[in-house]
């Protein structure tokens, strides 16, 4: 373990959270009222399409920041969203306050806002669920990382897919999957930057996603679809070795992402970007 930055600057990063973590839709700060916990529905999840509607997000410049990731196998490879970690100078993984182990490389992928990190180990690892076709309208998923920078999680339910195409920093065009907000952490509210990278798990305590965007004033989430998951971690050659966590349910799922976040199987990535010269 080293210390990857000094407390001040950590400090600094953490209370500026530099917004930009998490890229939004749009640039309204709060979400609208939860909507109300539809039962389950039973139509499985069409194949993307090019007729399905097209979301278009600005990835901001290179900055200093936190988000979160989490890790899928005991080897010490973990998942976050590529705009988390894009163009940083070091990341590192927040295991303790001030405290952070280096990541030591960073895999991004081309196709996708999603990464790979690699460290030494991962204390525990997450199972993903990569049959999406099998997935069905009205779900439930479980975001958990660090919104705004502290620990924070949000749940939602499947209501279908999206194109989600990114302009900026780096230009990408990806079918991603489209959830609606039913609830979050008691007195969270505001955008959930800070949250980008982390799992969408489903009930079954499987990742079947990663968050990574959000359109504060429609009440969305986004989250990379699992089968860019699985090409990125197929170009890798990374194998997902992780365990499913526990049950997840809309009364226990703030207690359940406590317990990851405090086993690090989901944890807070700082990026620290060079300074500008003056």
């Amino acid at each position: 373990m080293i210390r990857l930055v000094p407390d001040w600057l950590l400090y600094i990063v953490v209370i500026t959270v530099v917004v930009l973590v998490l890229f939004r839709v749009d640039q309204r700060h709060d979400a609208p009222e939860a909507l109300p916990d539809a039962p389950e529905a039973g139509a499985f999840l069409p194949p993307p399409s090019q007729y399905d509607p097209a979301v278009l997000v600005e990835v901001g410049p290179i900055a200093s920041g936190m988000g979160t990731a989490f890790a899928i196998s005991p080897d010490g490879w973990w998942l976050t969203a590529r705009h988390v970690v894009d163009g940083c100078d070091a990341v590192g993984l927040v295991v303790s306050r001030g405290q952070a182990v280096r990541v030591d490389d960073v895999k991004r992928a081309e196709f996708a806002d999603i990464a790979l990190l690699r460290t030494e180990s991962a204390p525990a690892a997450m199972s993903l669920d990569t049959s999406e076709r099998r997935f069905q309208i009205g779900q439930r998923a479980f975001h958990v990382g660090f919104p705004q920078g502290q620990p924070g999680e949000a749940y939602s339910r499947l209501i279908g897919r999206e194109t989600l195409i990114a302009r900026g920093r780096y230009d990408l065009e990806e079918p991603v999957l489209v959830w609606a907000e039913l609830g979050r952490t008691s007195g969270l509210r505001g955008s959930l930057a800070g949250i980008s990278g982390g799992p969408a798990l489903a009930a079954n305590g499987q990742v079947i996603g990663i968050t990574v965007a959000e359109s504060a004033r429609r009440g969305r989430i986004y989250t990379a679809a699992p089968s860019s998951i699985l090409r990125l971690l197929n170009v890798e050659q990374v194998a997902a070795t992780g365990a499913p966590g526990e049950r997840m349910t809309p009364d226990n799922y703030g207690q359940e992402s406590d317990d990851l976040r405090r086993n690090l199987a989901v944890a807070q990535v700082v990026c620290v970007a060079a300074q500008p010269r003056t």
